[in-house]
């Protein structure tokens, strides 16, 4: 017997939320933690992480994430953080840096492609960065477009 919803249990997960994991070049979500994901103790995404993924049939995420805790200087920015968690993905590389989670922990603010990043909702973006304490690697624009492409 399943227990009955509220319309407070809510998902992030809807119809632009690409399901099953994306070819290379293929769409995937971007997504910042809720206000139900306890970001202070939690042992897998940190603070200022670039999280990408797709939706499970089951209605969990499987999730990507970057946060660049070796402190590479070619991923200080959030969107290259972003860039890398999604080429892991695409690619099928092995990763500690993957999360099977329920969709009400997060929150899709935008999609990434082969060809860059186009957020829909910037603002949670920058209110992810700035409660991480690093504002600065925000992107100037709501769509990044890859240089190399």
């Amino acid at each position: 017997m399943s227990a009955e919803k509220t319309i407070t249990e809510t998902s992030s997960y809807g119809k632009d939320t690409p399901v099953g994991r994306p070819d290379i070049d293929g769409r995937a979500g971007i997504f910042v933690p809720t206000a139900e994901f306890d970001i202070d103790n939690t042992t897998t995404i940190r603070k200022g992480a670039g999280i990408v993924g797709f939706g499970n049939l089951d209605g969990t995420l499987t999730v990507y994430f970057e946060a660049n805790r070796f402190d590479e200087s070619n991923l200080h920015k959030w969107e290259h953080k972003a860039r890398k968690a999604y080429d892991r993905m695409v690619m099928g590389a092995p990763t500690v840096s993957k999360a099977k989670i329920d969709a009400r922990m997060l929150e899709q603010v935008g999609i990434i492609d082969g060809m860059g990043i186009n957020l829909k909702h910037p603002e949670r973006l920058t209110h992810w960065l700035a409660i991480s304490n690093v504002p600065d690697t925000a992107p100037e624009e709501p769509v990044v477009r890859w240089k190399n492409r």
